[in-house]
């Protein structure tokens, strides 16, 4: 039992992530890769696991460090096209949960770049006001000002909706 949740449902992919919001010195911690933009921390939710579990998971295995979740921020459902090799021009509906997650004051990487799948990540520090391309996008607005209530986003990259 320790397969993604990530289904096939007729030509498109359901997926169920677990994003990590880890904050030090005004800066937020992102993924990278070949592509031209950052994401955040996290991955998919394996099937008996929950999503608190599953990015507790994702933080030890992205940055070598054992982090505490501080609290639910976001959930988001995602309509877009996937640009991997895996799922390059499919259609994929995602459901994220994104978790502040209590950044210890000596807190540091152990490694800054692993291995998703065949693609090399690493991970890079950026400020909210850089031009960079982010997903998800109202990180950039949202964690400007952060609040306690749990915000609901959806966005949808489908043609022609």
């Amino acid at each position: 039992m320790n397969k993604d949740m990530c289904v096939v449902c007729d030509d498109g992919i359901l997926n169920i992530r677990a994003g990590a919001i880890i904050r030090k010195d005004g800066k937020l911690l992102m993924v990278s890769n070949d592509r031209d933009y950052l994401y955040s921390v996290g991955g998919r939710v394996k099937f008996g696991e929950t999503a608190e579990e599953a990015v507790v998971r994702e933080v030890l295995e992205e940055t070598g460090v054992q982090m505490e979740i501080d609290r639910l921020g976001f959930v988001h459902e995602n309509y877009f096209c996937g640009d991997a090799p895996s799922n390059r021009n499919k259609l994929i509906y995602e459901i994220s949960f994104f978790f502040y997650m209590k950044v210890p004051d000596t807190f540091a990487p152990t490694s800054e770049i692993f291995t998703e799948g065949n693609s090399k990540e690493h991970l890079v520090w950026v400020s909210l006001d850089e031009d960079i391309k982010m997903y998800p996008g109202f990180f950039r607005t949202e964690l400007q000002d952060p609040t306690d209530a749990v915000k609901y986003f959806t966005t949808d990259g489908r043609q022609g909706k």
